[in-house]
């Protein structure tokens, strides 16, 4: 790869890593720290606050089309820039809440930035930038982005010790503003793959008819959805797992924080895999994972070995199941069908994300950690179960090949 490919590279990995550490940080992963803090104050039941986060879904779902568009017309820059704006105006509605009515607002608001700024037209900003060089690009994003909780979980908890929740959210949208709103709009390389020209764009990884393509899709859209389920459900509730199973707050905050950091180990399956990796090998080996370590503490007695072992199998399992599910659209599909298809998966994920939160959190509150994990594992093995479909119909879509024929 040339120098100045190289630098273009970096320099768009760096700037999407800041913001969307902060986007996911000050937003999504925000309650996990705050939720509890919030909800007395407003005088809400826990639920019905880490309901914000049904609320940012279900938006992000319903905009996430309209995005699609947007990002053809528009360009990543300019979206990724209204996500910024629209993020801050909702994170100083929610530092403004005084009830039920204007929190709800501010997570509709918050919503809609999540559709316009969070990972698909983060992945879309990679693709205009990197052409067929993006999914490596975006694996490398994916591993830093992976450490948001670990980073925003310490500081907002230092925060609102200091100042109190409503400053702390205060100086999350002065992050967006001040921040993020102008790396996007002066930092990003320009596009220069934004309209892949020639048959190359038009040709799949995987020689797939179109019915098999349909397929695919499916398997894919139910492997993910329900595997972003679990992450985004237990995410905003895990140090509650943890201090249920007996953990001080201190040992379940290092626990949350280390889940993320665990993250970033997932770049060395890609070094194990080879140069290009299998996003489909990585999907089996992320939710096994992560079956494993629900099954594990679901049969041991809680202790401190236990708690380290599970948030070291969940935390690298997560990880990994991170990156292949971004890079899976550009495993199966060709380019040029990448946004539409990225597009296409976020409806249902973010649908189903919006219930997790509170379903797992209705779970821990009245019917404790046995129960949410047990949940957890089942779907983690229906997750597996699509995902090894997928890989059988791949195999069988390459076995149906003929072979070539020597001159």
């Amino acid at each position: 790869m040339p120098k100045s490919s190289r630098f273009r590279s970096a320099q768009t990995v760096t700037v999407l890593a800041v913001t969307q550490l902060i986007g996911w940080g000050t937003t999504f992963d925000m309650l996990g720290v705050m939720g509890r803090v919030v909800a007395p104050d407003l005088g809400l039941p826990n639920e019905v606050v880490f309901a914000g986060l049904t609320i940012m879904m279900v938006v992000s779902a319903i905009v996430g089309p309209a995005t699609g568009r947007w990002l053809g017309r528009y360009g990543a820059a300019g979206v990724l820039s209204a996500a910024s704006l629209t993020f801050a105006l909702g994170l100083l509605l929610l530092a403004a809440a005084n009830g039920i009515v204007l929190y709800a607002s501010a997570w509709v608001i918050i919503g809609i930035g999540g559709a316009f700024g969070l990972s698909a037209p983060a992945y879309t900003a990679v693709v205009e930038r990197e052409g067929s060089n993006g999914k490596r690009v975006i694996a490398i994003l994916m591993l830093f982005t992976g450490l948001s909780s670990a980073i925003f979980w310490p500081i907002l908890s230092l925060l609102n010790e200091a100042v109190g929740w409503r400053l702390t959210f205060l100086v999350c949208a002065a992050l967006q503003f001040f921040v993020c709103l102008p790396l996007h709009l002066f930092a990003l390389p320009k596009p220069v793959a934004t309209h892949v020209e020639g048959s190359a764009a038009e040709i799949a990884p995987v020689p797939l008819s179109k019915a098999e393509q349909r397929k695919a899709f499916l398997l894919i859209a139910a492997a993910t959805t329900i595997s972003t389920f679990i992450t985004f459900g237990i995410s905003p509730s895990l140090l509650e797992i943890f201090r249920q199973s007996g953990a001080s707050p201190a040992f379940a905050l290092q626990l949350g924080s280390a889940r993320g950091v665990l993250g970033i180990s997932a770049r060395f399956l890609d070094m194990l895999l080879g140069r290009r990796g299998n996003p489909m090998l990585s999907a089996t080996m992320g939710i096994s994972l992560m079956m494993i370590s629900f099954l594990i503490m679901l049969v041991a007695s809680p202790s401190t070995p236990l708690l380290v072992t599970f948030i070291l199998l969940y935390g690298f399992g997560a990880g990994v199941m991170t990156v292949a599910r971004a890079l899976l659209p550009l495993a199966l599909f060709s380019p040029r069908e990448f946004g539409l298809q990225s597009a296409r998966l976020s409806l249902p994920q973010n649908l189903a994300n919006a219930i997790a939160p509170v379903i797992f959190t209705a779970i821990l509150d009245r019917a404790g950690t046995g129960p949410a994990l047990f949940a957890c594992a089942v779907l983690a093995a229906l997750s597996l179960g699509f995902v090894l479909m997928l890989m059988a119909l791949v195999r069988g879509a390459h076995a149906s090949q003929p072979s070539p024929v020597a001159p």
